[in-house]
C-alpha cells in the first residue's frame, strides 16, 4: 500500500462522483441531492485527511531533501485550493438542486476540485514518490486510510489559511527551532 495511490485512487472516486451527477436527469433531485452530499463529504474528508496526514510528510521529506521551499510552496497552494473547493461546495448549496444554478455551482466546485487534483498529481504526489521510500508510504497510507474510516461521519468544513497551516506543520516538524521556511515572505502567484 502507498500513500500515493491511495490519493489517486481518492481522486477517482471524486471524478467518477462528479460523473454520475453530469448523467442524472434533472428531474431525479432526490438522487442528484444524495449522490452530491455524498461527495461534498468525501471532498472534505479527503481534504482533511490529506492535511493531517499527507502535507506534513510532504513538508518533511521536502526539508530531508533540502528542496522545502518548492514543496512548501506547493502546500500553501494546496490549502488554498482546498479552500477554494470548499467554498464552491457551499455555493452548491445555495441553489435548489437540479436547478440549472444547482448545475453550474456543481462545475465550478468540479473545476477547481480538477484543477486541484491535476496539479497535485503533477508536483506533490510525483516530488513525494521521488524522496519518500515505500515504507514511509506505506505508513502513510496505512495512517491516511485510518484516518478516512475513523472520520467519514465527523469532517467540518471549514476553510484553512494557508500560512498558519504550513507555519503549524512546520512547528510541529520541530523546524521552527532549526529555521524558518520564511512562509511570511512567500508570495501568492
Amino acid at each position: 500500500m502507498d500513500i500515493a495511490e491511495l490519493i489517486l485512487d481518492d481522486h477517482h472516486e471524486q471524478r467518477r462522483l462528479f460523473a454520475i451527477l453530469e448523467q442524472i436527469t434533472r428531474a431525479e433531485t432526490d438522487v442528484l441531492s444524495v449522490i452530491w452530499d455524498r461527495l461534498a463529504a468525501f471532498l472534505e474528508l479527503y481534504a482533511q485527511a490529506e492535511k493531517e496526514i499527507f502535507y506534513p510528510a510532504l513538508l518533511q521529506v521536502g526539508l530531508a531533501a533540502r528542496c522545502a521551499g518548492g514543496v512548501e510552496e506547493e502546500k500553501l497552494d494546496a490549502i488554498h485550493d482546498h479552500n477554494e473547493i470548499r467554498d464552491a461546495i457551499v455555493e452548491v448549496a445555495r441553489h435548489r438542486v437540479g436547478t440549472a444554478d444547482w448545475y453550474v455551482a456543481v462545475a465550478a466546485a468540479n473545476s477547481a476540485n480538477s484543477d486541484h487534483m491535476a496539479e497535485e498529481e503533477r508536483e506533490g504526489l510525483t516530488d513525494f514518490r521521488r524522496l519518500a521510500g515505500l515504507p514511509r508510504r506505506h505508513q502513510l497510507a496505512v495512517a491516511f486510510a485510518a484516518f478516512e474510516a475513523r472520520n467519514y461521519a465527523d469532517v467540518q468544513p471549514v476553510d484553512k489559511d494557508p500560512v498558519s497551516y504550513v507555519r503549524a506543520a512546520e512547528k510541529r516538524l520541530r523546524i521552527a527551532a532549526s529555521g524558518s521556511l520564511s512562509v511570511g515572505t512567500l508570495k501568492r502567484n
